[in-house]
This record gives structure tokens, sequence and C-alpha cells, in this order.
């Protein structure tokens, strides 16, 4: 038997597609991940069904939507006995299946140390998570340094969130988990195979790169913030709000074009920062000759509105917010290399494709399907289901290839046709050239709804767990007295 691949994952937080120069920014260059994505298959229409960090995270774990697993919002996180559920992790599946198994940086599980499934961490939490006293925080205090709320840097306010760090780059915290990735490789045993995940914090705010990495990032040279619309204005007072609290602290009531392009150079900055992290592994990977037997995968949880719209963060389903990097090179299926994958993709998938480089049984379900290699791979995604909450604003959507309906609490219904429309500044909903479009897809989006529902509370079944046990030899003692029902049940469909 061919020996399972070896699967490194690097995941940023909060990039967004188009500021790399493989997804055709201009703005920037980021040689590395150009050249993972010529030597593999670049989909250039991958989508993350949960624009948010918790959510888009517990997901990838499970390979199960935030309706089936539960987990809708940044202060969710998965059922203590989500194994017993049936809502197995990926790493826990490649640990029982003799991986080495290890995650450096941000995981953004609840609690912040917890394993998942994962037999080793080096941890690095969210950026904005300057009370947990992670590895990083240990590493900053050796070299008398400390994690930084937004309020300590010069200039915060003035430039709403655009700041330089006094952290040197050697220091800085994705420099730093990728540094610890590259020496745990070099230290791993070569006769069993490794999967290991990679969180870098960044891109993610507070945009605060080192001096350094600014030079020769000019704000003329940035792309110019997608103008506000009726739709959405609807969302600017929530987001105004929240990032008035503590953890942010910042007003955006009076966002100014000069503010958003110096946003958008700071994080153009974050993400050469990126580039250089990829490239450090790749090349111990290679230095190690690992790289062959290696399957890696490059993707982001959720985008980051930069000024779009008048937005910064996240959390609903305009394009900035969703669309995402997603890059594989060495999969199970590899066919020609230098691939731009045209049909869309979901962040899911990276679970069932992760599974399969194992040679493992994966699910079996529209949350999650393996990444075709080429253009004629079947099945392929009809469409990504999407649910979304975030400080009282619930949401979910259904967008296939073309066209994205989105309801939102708030009132907000639109619907959206990106191939003549793709920044999204008309709002078809319940025109009468689209109602036969918003029908079907309205269709869709209950059988999610209703699927997910049904299938998020498969652990309390009773009937379906005693036939489903042993269809032959029924649980005999089912209908006397002290019959205890079988839970919870795990059943999952795999393929």
């Amino acid at each position: 038997m061919e020996r399972p691949k070896n699967i490194v994952f690097i995941m940023p937080d909060q990039l967004r597609a188009d500021f790399l120069s493989c997804y055709g920014a201009t703005c920037i260059e980021t040689p590395n991940i150009d050249a993972l994505a010529a030597d593999g298959v670049k989909y250039e229409r991958a989508f993350t069904p949960s624009p948010l960090c918790v959510p888009a995270r517990a997901a990838l774990l499970t390979g199960r939507n935030a309706v089936r697993n539960g987990v809708f919002d940044n202060d969710c996180w998965l059922r203590p006995d989500h194994n017993e559920c049936g809502q197995i992790t990926w790493p826990q599946r490649l640990t029982d299946a003799g991986y080495i198994t290890a995650a450096f940086g941000k995981m953004h599980f609840y609690p912040w140390d917890a394993k998942e499934g994962f037999q080793h961490r080096v941890i690095a939490e969210d950026k904005r998570h300057i009370d947990i006293m992670d590895d990083y925080a240990e590493y900053l205090e050796s070299k008398g340094l400390h994690k930084m709320h937004i309020s300590e840097y010069e200039g915060y306010d003035e430039h709403q969130g655009a700041v330089v760090s006094p952290v040197p780059h050697e220091d800085q915290v994705d420099t730093w988990v990728a540094r610890k990735t590259c020496e745990y490789l070099r230290e791993i045993p070569k006769d069993q195979p490794f999967a290991v995940m990679v969180g870098l914090p960044g891109p993610h705010c507070p945009y605060d790169p080192p001096a350094e990495l600014l030079e020769g990032i000019r704000p003329e040279d940035m792309p110019a913030p997608i103008p506000a619309t009726d739709a959405s204005e609807t969302f600017i007072e929530g987001v105004v709000t929240v990032n008035k609290l503590p953890w942010n602290g910042i007003d955006y009531t009076d966002f100014s074009e000069t503010n958003k392009l110096k946003m958008r150079v700071h994080y153009a900055a974050l993400v050469k920062q990126i580039d250089r992290a990829v490239g450090g592994i790749v090349d111990t990977l290679k230095e190690e000759g690992l790289y062959d037997d290696t399957m890696i995968i490059f993707s982001s949880d959720h985008g980051d509105m930069l000024g779009d719209y008048g937005y910064v963060g996240k959390f609903n389903f305009f394009e900035p917010a969703i669309h995402i990097p997603l890059i594989a090179v060495n999969q199970p299926e590899d066919g020609p290399r230098d691939i731009s994958y045209p049909d869309i993709v979901s962040l899911y998938d990276i679970h069932s494709t992760i599974l399969k480089a194992a040679g493992l049984e994966y699910p079996e379900n529209s949350d999650t399907m393996p990444l075709p290699v080429a253009s004629d791979t079947k099945p392929k995604r009809e469409y990504i289901f999407g649910i979304t909450a975030f400080f009282g604003i619930k949401g979910y959507m259904l967008r296939d290839k073309r066209y994205k309906l989105c309801r939102y609490t708030n009132g907000l219904t639109a619907l959206f046709d990106l191939e003549t429309d793709p920044r999204e500044q008309n709002n078809l909903i319940d025109k009468p050239e689209t109602m036969a479009i918003q029908a079907e897809l309205d269709k869709i989006l209950t059988k999610e709804l209703m699927d997910g529902l049904m299938d998020g509370h498969m652990d309390k079944f009773v009937e379906e767990a005693r036939n489903l046990a042993d269809p032959v030899n029924l649980d005999k003692n089912y209908g006397r007295p002290g019959w205890h029902r079988p839970y919870p049940y795990a059943f999952v469909r795999t393929k």
C-alpha cells in the first residue's frame, strides 16, 4: 500500500483573495504564495460559508456546517461530547490512524489550549486576545516585550487602526509561528506520516506591520474601496457600534477615503509578512526532502472588508468577506500543475481533502467534498450554503455559480447577479425578471436549513439509533421498564 501523504495546512487569518498577486493583485507581490499556485491547483472561486473566525474553524474541523455543528458565531464552540455525537475532528481522525499531528499558531479553540485531536500544539492566539498567556506571550516576555492592545500604538485613533508595530520583524507573531513550524519540521521523524496545521494570526486586524514591511507599498497603488449601497448601509450602525467597544475602541462613524487606503497599505504589508512565512515553511520542506511527499494546502477562514462599503472586518456575505484564496499542491489525485480551477469550491472541502489524502473515509454530504484537481472532475459543487451570526444580526446565504441570495434578521434580503454585478451594487430581490431564480435559490436554501437542523440533532434520535445500530437484532429491552435510549447517537454518512 502506498504510504499516506504528509499534510501541511497553512491558514492565515482574515486574508482575502484579491490581495495576492496570483489572484490578480497589482498593489503587492506575493512570490512565495504565487510559487505554490504555480506548482498546484489555484481555486479561483473559493468561498467561506461562515465569514467569522470560530464558525469557519469549527466547520473545518468537523466537516459540518454551522447548522449541523451548532457553532454560529465567535462566542460559541463545539459541544464537549462532539466526538461521541459523530462530530469527529480531522486531526483526531488522523491521530487515530497513526499520523503525527501538530498545530502551530492560532486555532481559536475554546478553551484556547484545547487539543481537539492534535497531539502537539504551539499556541499564538488571535492578535486581539492580549490577555491569553500562550506560548507567544511567554516568548515576548523573554524578549522584554508584550502583546499590545491597539490603544498602545501611536496614531491608532487618528488613523483608525492602521498603525506601525514597534515589535521587530523577527519577533512578529507570524514570523514566530512560521519559525516554530520550521523547527518542528526539521525534527519530525521521517518514518511516520505527519499532519501539521499552521494558523498564522495575520493579516487580521490590528493592521500593525513593522516599518520595514511598509517600504514600497503606496496608497495610490491600492484598489479603491467598493461604494456603499442601500443594502450595505443596513449594517453600518452595527459595525460602528461594535468597533467602539474596548476590544477595538475605534470610531468608524466618519471613515475617510484616506484612512481606508492607509488601512489597505498596512494590510498589504501584513500580507507580505504572510508570504515570507509561507516561503520559509516551503523551503524547510524542500531542505528536509519532504516537499514532494507532502500535500500543502493554503487558504484562509474568511476575508476582510478593508473599507469596502464603508466597513471593516467581516461577518456578512459580501464578496470581500467570503471570497478566499485556496491553493493545493500534491493532492492525492494530482494532475497537471499550474492549474486555475474556475468553478466554486468551499473552505469546508479542505476537511474531506485532508481525510482523502490520508486514505481515510470522508463525510458524504454537501458540506464537504474533496477538492477537484481539474476542470473535468466530477462531481462539482453546485452552490455554497452559509450561515452567520454576529452581535445580534443573523443571516444565511445561498450562492451558486452566478447568483447570491442572502437573508438577514435586520430585515435585509438581497439577490445579486455576480456575473453582471461583481461589486454587488444592484439588489435584484423581488424583481420580476429574477423571480424564478429567486424561488429556486430559496427552495435550496430552505432544504439546506431543514436538513441541517435535522442532522444537527441526530444525537437525540431514538428509533433511528435503535434500528440502525443493529437492523437485524433490534434492542430486545425496548418497550420494557427501565429501558434507556441510546445517547448520544453518532450516525455519520461517509464515503
